[in-house]
């Protein structure tokens, strides 16, 4: 009986440490994402993608840890990778637009973007990607009438309304553009692109 006890609180004892090491290993990898470590940061999830509760959220701070290191496609693979994970997951749709945007691939980012909004129709962060995307495009018609729909859902942002301004600054439609831009600063007093426009 003695041994069976023995052997029982060895093994409570071996898992609490190995969560320990987990929960260590979280820990590190935020203190050097911090400090702009990003490749160590990353390092530290790699075991964690493997095994445990928490594969999934290791795997995308994977991919996020791999964009800010400029790791594009890395940061892409490891963003599928979670979505295969998880089918159903807006985060991992989400961040794999990132390094897709950063490459210029709009289509493609759009066309997660698109899955989560076809899911979510208000979700705010997937519009003001799917506006980035329809900038880096130059779609101006489609930008002014998705910003100015999206600024009615969320009056009180300034990102729809800098879209839905450089959308007519660059349609050639100033006092509209201009108009715009004082809406922005009556949201954000010190936004710089506004100010710079309205006294260039």
């Amino acid at each position: 009986m003695l041994k069976y006890l023995v052997a029982s609180m060895m093994l409570i004892m071996a898992a609490t440490e190995a969560g320990a090491g987990n929960v260590s290993a979280w820990s590190d990898s935020y203190a050097l994402e911090a400090n702009g470590k990003y490749e160590k940061a990353a390092a530290a999830m790699l075991p964690l993608m493997e095994r445990g509760d928490e594969k999934e959220l290791a795997t995308l701070r994977y991919g996020w840890l791999n964009y800010l290191q400029g790791n594009f496609n890395d940061a892409i693979a490891a963003y599928r990778k979670a979505l295969k994970l998880n089918p159903r997951s807006f985060d991992a749709r989400l961040g794999i637009t990132l390094p897709l945007m950063a490459q210029l691939r709009w289509k493609e980012a759009m066309n997660y973007l698109e899955q989560v909004l076809g899911q979510s129709p208000h979700n705010y962060l997937a519009h003001v990607r799917l506006m980035a995307c329809e900038e880096g495009l130059r779609k101006w018609e489609t930008l002014a009438r998705h910003s100015q729909t999206l600024a009615s859902y969320y009056p009180s942002e300034a990102t729809p309304l800098v879209y839905l301004a450089r959308a007519y600054a660059w349609q050639g439609k100033q006092d509209l553009a201009e108009r715009t831009y004082r809406r922005v600063l009556v949201r954000l007093p010190e936004h710089i692109e506004a100010k710079r426009y309205l006294n260039q």
